[in-house]
C-alpha cells in the first residue's frame, strides 16, 4: 500500500521532534554549571594526581579551560585505564581526558573529539639496555620482561606483538621504578610519555621517539551521537590551537630541560 505523502512528512517531523527533545551534554552543562571530567591521574605529562588531592597536567589544564569557556567548575571524577569506558558508559562523566589514545575499540561506544596530536607507541628502557631493544624483534623474546599498566592501548599493544614475553600488569605510576630497579626490562608506552619520563627518571631512555612502532593520535573521549557537544569542544579546540593556548599549555610540560 502507498503511504500518502502528507503522512510521510508528519512522520518525519514528529521524529524530529522527539529527537530535539532530547538534551545534549552542552545543554546540561549550561544547566549544571558543572562539567565532569574523567580522569586516571596516572599519565603525566597529561595527567597526575598530586599528594595533596589535586589534577594537573597538560589535558587537565585544558579540561579546566573548556570549563571556564562554559562559566562551569570541574568535577573530578576518578577512573582507571581499564574501567575508563565502563565509567564513561554509565554517564559518570562528560568527558574524559589525560593522554587517551584513538582507537576503533573506543570510537564503536564513543566520539573523539578533534585530535590533538601525533604520538605513537615505543619502548621505554634503561639507557644501557637501548641497543638491545630497538625492535619489536628483539624485544619479543621469552627472556625479556615487559611491564604495562592494565587496561589501556600499552597492553593491547603488549598482548598484540609481544606474545613471547613475559608480560606483567602494575601501576602506572610506580612503574618506572620497576624498570630502574631490574625488576622489568622493556615498557611499551607513547612516544610522549616515555620523553617526559627519561627527563623524570635518570637512567630510562625513550628508544627511537622519532620513528614509533605504532601510529596513535591522542584525543578527548566524548559522548556517542552527541552532535551538538562534540561539535563545541571542537570549536573551543581549534581556537585554543589557533591561538596558541593549547601550545602554551604543553611547552609547560614538554619544553626541553
Amino acid at each position: 500500500m502507498k503511504v500518502p505523502l502528507a503522512l510521510c512528512v508528519l512522520a518525519t517531523l514528529a521524529s524530529t521532534a522527539q529527537a530535539d527533545t532530547t538534551a545534549s551534554r552542552l545543554d546540561e552543562v549550561l544547566q549544571r554549571g558543572t562539567l565532569t571530567v574523567c580522569t586516571t591521574g596516572d599519565y603525566k605529562p597529561y595527567t597526575s594526581l598530586r599528594t595533596d588531592g589535586r589534577y594537573e597536567g597538560i589535558d587537565i589544564a585544558m579540561a579546566e579551560s573548556l570549563a571556564k569557556s562554559l562559566n562551569a567548575k570541574v568535577n573530578w571524577v576518578p577512573t582507571t585505564w581499564k574501567t575508563l569506558m565502563p565509567d564513561f558508559l554509565a554517564r559518570r562523566c562528560d568527558i574524559a581526558v589525560g593522554g587517551i589514545s584513538v582507537s576503533l575499540e573506543r570510537q564503536k561506544q564513543a566520539f573523539f573529539s578533534q585530535s590533538l596530536g601525533v604520538d605513537g607507541k615505543i619502548p621505554l628502557v634503561r639507557c644501557a639496555d637501548v641497543q638491545r631493544y630497538q625492535t619489536v624483534e628483539q624485544i619479543n623474546q621469552p627472556q625479556v620482561r615487559v611491564i604495562e599498566p592494565a587496561g589501556g592501548t600499552n597492553e593491547v599493544f603488549a598482548r598484540a606483538h609481544l606474545a613471547k614475553t613475559q608480560i606483567r600488569l602494575h601501576d602506572n605510576v610506580t612503574i618506572f621504578d620497576q624498570l630502574l630497579a631490574g625488576k622489568a626490562d622493556v615498557m611499551i608506552t607513547d612516544a610522549s610519555e616515555a620523553r617526559y619520563q627519561q627527563k623524570l627518571k635518570p637512567g630510562l631512555c625513550a628508544v627511537n621517539p622519532e620513528q614509533p612502532m605504532q601510529y596513535s593520535e591522542k584525543a578527548f573521549l566524548l559522548p556517542r551521537d552527541d552532535v551538538a557537544w562534540k561539535s563545541y569542544v571542537d570549536q573551543w579546540l581549534h581556537l585554543s590551537v589557533a591561538t596558541g593556548v593549547y601550545e602554551g599549555v604543553v611547552s609547560q610540560w614538554l619544553a626541553a630541560p
